[in-house]
C-alpha cells in the first residue's frame, strides 16, 4: 500500500493536527477529537466530528500499520501501532479489546494520538525560559514540609501531584475512595487508566481505559507495552489497577516517568506493609533491586493512604 493512499486517508484529521497552534490531538472514541493547544490555559479542547467514525479510524490504523510494515493484529497479536507520518508527525494508536472509553465498548475500542511537527522557527532556549545570568524556573515544586494533619497531608499530595498508593484488605473501599479522589482532579485533565477489569469511574471526559485481563487476555499486549503506550499519550493523570506480581515493576517504572498524579492500589494491612508488599512484588521480576533501598526510595517518593474495615465501618487509618 502506497504513501499516497495514506495521505488521502489522513486528510480528515489534518485540519486538527496541522495548525501550528496545535501541539497534538487525541482521539479516545469515534466522533470526537481532543486538541492540545500550545500555551493554552486549558490545554485540551474537544471537537465533535462525524467523519471520525469507528470504521474510518480502524481503516486508518490498519493502513498506517501496512504502509510502515508494523506488526499489528489486535485480537491475537500486537494491538499497538507507532509510526511517523509524512510531515514528521508522530502517530500512536491502539485498537481492540485492550482499549475502552465506556461500558459500551464491549468488543473493544480505539484510541490514537498524533503529535504535530511544529515547523515554525523558535528560540528553544527562550521558549524554555533558559537565559544567561537568570535562575532556572521551578515548575510545580513540591512542598518539603508535610502537614501534621492527615487530611491536609492527603490534600497536599493530591495538589502536588505526588504518586499515591491506596492500601487495604478486600472490601475496605480502596476503589471507591480512589473514585472520589478523581472528583477532586481538574475536570479538564486527561486521564488514562490501566486495569485488569473496569472498576474505576472517571468523571473527566478526556479519558482512555486500557484493560489487561488476567483471565481473558488472548493477544500480545503486556504491561511493558502499556508503559510505552501510556507515556506517548500525554496523560495528566495515570491510574494503575491493583498492584500484582505481573505489573509491579511496570507500575513502579511509570511512577518515574515524570507524570504527576499516579494512583494505584495494593492489598496490605498497614502503610509499612504496603511498601514492603510493593517492593516484594517488584523483586519477583526484578531481583537485582536491593530490597531495603527500594523500600526507602518508595517512602521518599510515594504516599500511602491506608484503609481499614471492621464490619460495616470503613476508615482511613494512615496517611504517610
Amino acid at each position: 500500500m502506497s504513501d499516497a493512499v495514506l495521505e488521502t486517508l489522513i486528510k480528515p484529521l489534518e485540519e486538527f493536527f496541522l495548525p501550528e497552534f496545535v501541539e497534538e490531538i487525541a482521539i479516545n472514541r469515534p466522533g470526537e477529537v481532543w486538541m492540545r493547544l500550545h500555551g493554552a490555559r486549558v490545554p485540551w479542547v474537544a471537537y465533535p466530528s462525524e467523519k471520525l467514525s469507528k470504521q474510518y479510524l480502524t481503516d486508518l490504523v490498519h493502513t498506517v500499520a501496512n504502509v510502515y510494515e508494523r506488526p499489528f493484529e489486535p485480537t491475537r497479536g500486537i494491538p499497538v501501532v507507532y509510526a511517523t507520518l509524512p510531515g514528521q508527525h508522530r502517530f500512536t494508536a491502539i485498537t481492540g479489546p485492550n482499549v475502552m472509553y465506556d461500558d459500551k465498548d464491549v468488543t473493544g475500542g480505539i484510541a490514537l494520538n498524533i503529535r504535530g511537527h511544529f515547523s515554525k522557527e523558535i528560540d528553544a532556549f527562550e521558549s524554555y525560559h533558559l537565559k544567561q545570568g537568570e535562575q532556572l524556573l521551578k515548575v510545580k515544586p513540591r512542598k518539603k514540609n508535610r502537614p501534621k494533619d492527615p487530611f491536609e497531608r492527603l490534600m497536599q499530595a493530591i495538589n502536588d501531584g505526588s504518586p499515591i498508593l491506596f492500601s487495604g484488605a478486600t472490601s475496605t473501599g480502596k476503589t471507591t475512595f480512589l473514585n472520589h479522589i478523581l472528583t477532586l482532579i481538574d475536570q479538564s485533565s486527561r486521564i488514562i487508566t490501566v486495569e485488569d477489569a473496569r472498576e474505576i469511574r472517571v468523571p473527566q471526559k478526556n479519558r482512555v481505559h486500557f484493560v489487561l485481563s488476567r483471565t481473558e487476555q488472548n493477544n500480545q499486549m503486556t504491561y511493558a507495552r502499556v508503559l510505552d503506550l501510556v507515556v506517548r499519550m500525554t496523560p495528566d493523570v495515570i491510574i494503575g489497577g491493583e498492584i500484582s506480581t505481573d505489573n509491579a515493576s511496570v507500575m513502579w517504572e511509570m511512577m518515574g516517568t515524570g507524570h504527576d498524579h499516579f494512583y494505584t492500589t495494593i492489598h496490605a494491612e498497614s502503610a509499612e506493609a504496603a511498601y514492603a508488599a510493593f517492593a516484594d512484588r517488584i523483586l519477583h521480576t526484578q531481583p537485582a533491586y536491593n530490597r531495603s533501598e527500594l523500600i526507602e526510595e518508595m517512602k521518599r517518593k510515594l504516599s500511602v493512604v491506608q484503609l481499614s474495615r471492621d464490619g460495616a465501618l470503613r476508615a482511613v487509618t494512615e496517611v504517610v
